[in-house]
């Protein structure tokens, strides 16, 4: 059966790839009236992926080029996210590989001291479809192990490196008891992630490359990928998405990279987005675990139902 090609498969076959992992109940109330608490009108979740030197050291590019465009995110992206975050005082969720964490034992520590919130972002960046359940178990759980020991506090969210599952990895999730992932796309809004069918707890908060830098900043010099719309026309796209996320009383999720978005001209475009964001009333900045705290009342809901 597994020989055989896509257009030949029976549909037993493709129901199964399609159903493993699926988008459940949606976690928002449709009512525009109680979405939120208090006068809250929209959500803003800002992220950042501190991946720094791990996506070259996981592909083996060790050359002291590689390893320094990594280490612009940490020695100057980073100082100048946390005081724009800051400014604009706006807690944020900084998804951190854990060789990022060993190689510097403070920045995590720098990250809950400002009032973000620590997740998992993997081991060494790697790539999870390409994992054995027992390689994806064991990189996952001593992630956790490293961030739970620099931050204090146990990561309860995650976000796969690839921004894929294999498929084992809800799995793992469920086994290591988080509470929600950043990787998937089904929706602009949280839901709840169904395994086979089966509703699991975990709950969805999507991301989505059109509000991703690294889909219009990353740089590979032996390679046809380039760099190729200006900072202050991705901030406008970004706007637009803020917009109809408020227009709809929705979420606003952005996912950004210390190494990508902490140069001078996107520090600037950042700015410009969050000058747009602040002009606006009732705009609710928080964590993604804030979010998830937030939504948990319509899971306690479904099993009170059940």
């Amino acid at each position: 059966m597994t020989n055989l090609e896509p257009i030949d498969w029976p549909e037993a076959v493709w129901r199964l790839h399609v159903e493993k992992v699926r988008a459940g109940k949606p976690l928002l109330s449709r009512t525009v009236t109680d979405r939120w608490p208090g006068s809250t009108r929209c959500a803003v979740l800002l992220s950042f992926d501190s991946d720094h030197e791990t996506p070259y050291l996981r592909d083996g590019l060790t050359s002291p080029g590689s390893m320094a465009q990594g280490e612009y995110g940490a020695r100057v992206g980073v100082p100048r996210i946390l005081e724009l975050l800051e400014r604009y005082r706006a807690p944020s969720t900084f998804f951190i590989p854990a060789v990022c964490a060993l190689l510097r034992p403070n920045e995590v520590p720098s990250y809950v001291d400002a009032g973000h919130e620590i997740a998992v972002h993997g081991w060494i960046h790697e790539r999870t479809t390409l994992l054995s359940y027992e390689q994806e178990l064991d990189l996952t759980g001593r992630a956790m192990d490293v961030l739970e020991f620099q931050a204090g506090v146990r990561p309860v969210g995650i976000r796969t490196p690839s921004w894929d599952f294999s498929e084992a990895t809800l799995r793992v999730i469920r086994e290591l008891r988080f509470r929600y992932d950043s990787s998937l796309m089904a929706d602009d809004e949280p839901y709840e992630l169904l395994d086979s069918g089966i509703a699991t707890g975990v709950v969805e908060v999507p991301v989505e490359w059109i509000r991703d830098d690294a889909a219009y900043f990353l740089m590979d010099r032996y390679s046809g990928l380039r760099p190729y719309t200006p900072p202050r026309d991705v901030a406008q796209i970004w706007i637009d998405e803020f917009d109809a996320a408020y227009s709809s009383r929705g979420v606003f999720q952005l996912t950004l990279h210390p190494h990508i978005s902490g140069h001078p001209s996107r520090i600037r475009a950042l700015t410009i987005l969050l000058d747009h964001i602040a002009s606006h009333e009732n705009v609710w900045f928080t964590t993604h675990r804030g979010l998830v705290d937030h939504v948990s009342g319509a899971l306690s809901d479904r099993d009170c139902e059940q």
